[in-house]
């Protein structure tokens, strides 16, 4: 409220000019009037019923402050008693999302939660079912390694060491693990328990959650490792088998070709072999249906070794080996020469070896002499029957090993050498004949010759 607003139209004003004139006051239109005193132009007078109230500008104004509060104060009560209801459920809803917006939050951190337990938990039987698979797999490459070491064809075998998933001895502690699951020892990282549990819903669980995760890169590490290692010794055996049956087959070949060679029938020789004592009843070989690569192989094998080696046993019949040790050194061939006696031409019947008086003379194959002594220019023979007309002579001998009837082997010494009989000095005469006719001892040497050479 200003001054000039204080001066009222009821009110005639006072002006120095109207000093002794009468004035006429009108009926008061309202109780209380605020008027300026003539003497002070800041000061307010409120009147009533002709009482004079007179107030500063400062309290006058307090005066409308208050009252200017007290009737906002009313305005604002006034509005929220009027708007209560809506301000509450306003507020009420408010809460309520607010508290909806926090279970969801929580709700969501325990649907998190579970996804990687769960998760954990899928990661661990996964771990475990490859750790299974694995364990299956190193007890077939162990059958495997044994197979093969068995396998006298095979040089050396490959050594067994087998995991323990509970060995608690065996930990990552000196860094990342080398497995090789055959040739070393093996050393992995025993897998997490089994049962593992949601102890508790709350989001702090995700700082361990993050080791856990790294722990399991770790076991999934190894694994790649360990199946890396298997799959090389895998790789290994099979080309190991795969060389022996190359070797095994290419040894096949050669013994056949030999007794092609040699003008000889396989099946005269192999009925002429001697049994031995052996029986039971018949089984048929047969593989499992499930049977892989290395088993269909090592059954190959197998029948191929069976095959060889009654091939062995009729080519120990067969006189394809030196009579004597060393180095051989003709004197005198197969065929016609210049006699050393007569000085005319004569057909000799074998080869005659150089050696000294009392080096030892071994049968070049298995069987049974006919004869034993003094046969005239052989001087002291010894002649063995080795079946299906194959039969070996030696001639000039010092001394005789064995007797009329006996059964010889491979290698066996029957007598030394001398020089009696027909002879000129100190060697030892060889014949091979085949249904008593001679032929080229030769053709049998060089027939050992290409056999050894596998």
């Amino acid at each position: 409220m200003s001054k000039s607003s204080a001066q009222y139209s009821q009110y005639t004003q006072h002006h120095p000019h109207d000093h002794g004139r009468t004035f006429h006051r009108r009926p008061a239109a309202a109780a209380v009037v605020a008027m300026p005193l003539a003497d002070a132009d800041d000061a307010y007078t409120i009147a009533h019923h002709g009482k004079q109230v007179r107030l500063g500008p400062v309290v006058f104004w307090i005066v409308v402050g208050t009252v200017v509060l007290l009737g906002l104060w009313s305005a604002a009560t006034a509005t929220y008693f009027a708007f209560r209801d809506d301000v509450l459920t306003r507020l009420i809803a408010r809460q309520a999302e607010m508290q909806y917006a926090y279970e969801d939050r929580i709700a969501e951190l325990r649907a998190k939660v579970d996804r990687t337990t769960s998760r954990q938990l899928l990661d661990q039987e996964q771990f475990d079912q490859k750790l299974d698979q694995i364990m299956k797999r190193q007890t077939a490459l162990e059958s495997r390694a044994t197979a093969l070491g068995a396998m006298p064809d095979v040089t050396g075998s490959i050594s067994r060491s087998a995991p323990q998933r509970g060995d608690s001895g065996q930990t990552t502690t000196q860094g990342t693990p080398k497995p090789s699951p055959i040739s070393d020892t093996v050393t992995f990282v025993a897998p997490p328990d089994r049962e593992a549990r949601l102890e508790s819903r709350a989001p702090t669980v995700a700082a361990p959650l993050t080791s856990q995760f790294a722990r399991n890169q770790g076991f999934d590490n190894v694994l790649v490792r360990l199946t890396a290692s298997l799959d090389q010794v895998e790789r290994r055996q099979m080309a190991a088998l795969s060389a022996v049956e190359e070797g095994m087959d290419s040894r096949m070949r050669r013994m056949r070709g030999v007794v092609s060679d040699l003008g000889l029938n396989l099946a005269s020789l192999e009925a002429a072999v001697p049994r031995s004592a052996m029986g039971g009843p018949f089984v048929p070989v047969k593989l499992i249906a499930n049977a892989g690569p290395f088993e269909k192989q090592l059954n190959r094998i197998n029948v191929t070794r069976a095959e060889m080696d009654r091939l062995n046993r009729t080519l120990a019949l067969v006189p394809y080996r030196k009579p004597v040790i060393g180095e051989v050194e003709f004197t005198s061939g197969f065929g016609v020469r210049s006699d050393p006696f007569l000085g005319r031409p004569a057909m000799h019947t074998g080869l005659d070896f150089r050696a000294a008086t009392g080096d030892p003379v071994r049968v070049t194959a298995n069987g049974k002499v006919v004869s034993a002594g003094w046969s005239g220019g052989y001087g002291r023979m010894i002649e063995v029957d080795h079946g299906n007309g194959l039969a070996t002579r030696y001639g000039h001998l010092s001394e005789i090993n064995v007797k009329v009837g006996e059964i010889v082997k491979i290698g066996q010494v029957v007598g030394l050498v001398g020089s009696t009989g027909r002879s000129t000095g100190p060697h030892l005469h060889y014949e091979t004949r085949i249904d008593g006719e001679a032929v080229d001892p030769q053709k049998f040497l060089r027939a050992g010759v290409r056999l050894s050479a596998g």
